[in-house]
């Protein structure tokens, strides 16, 4: 009788489902960077990412704290930009949508007349998770 009580209690304990943790770093992924050929110093480029916060802590009030970094990996300059806050603090749901970040007046670094270029880039969140870093495809820029 006592083994079969130990052998329900192990399919028991065996069977049970252990959930996974929600994980508090963001997550952002690339979807899409035009237009494709840009001419120096006058087009925008636009650069649509897509973003999952489990904990929904992503975006800040504060004008003055960057949180979307974005870097070209021609020269490794980065530039700094700040998402808004997209729930109120203490709030704890998740939440997911799209952001587009305008670049204006990107330039050729080399004495080309045409040069490639692609970005490197990430989020915190309010506690400084960083999220992973994702790479653009690459854009021309010509004269």
């Amino acid at each position: 009788m006592k083994k079969i009580l130990y052998i329900i209690l192990l399919i028991f304990l065996f069977s049970c489902k252990k959930e996974n943790p929600i994980s508090v770093i963001p997550e952002i992924e690339f979807i899409s960077i035009s237009p494709i050929v840009i001419q120096e110093f006058s087009d925008e480029i636009t650069i649509t990412i897509y973003y999952f916060d489990a904990n929904g802590d992503l975006g800040e009030n504060n004008p003055d704290v960057k949180n979307m970094f974005v870097k070209d990996n021609r020269n490794d300059i980065e530039y700094e930009y700040r998402i808004p806050e997209l729930t109120p603090s203490g709030s704890n749901i998740a939440i997911q949508g799209n952001f587009d970040i305008i670049i204006n007046g990107t330039g050729i670094t080399n004495e080309s007349s045409i040069q490639n270029v692609n970005y490197d880039i990430y989020v915190k969140d309010r506690a400084a998770n960083k999220s992973n870093v994702i790479t653009t495809s690459s854009i021309t820029i010509q004269q």
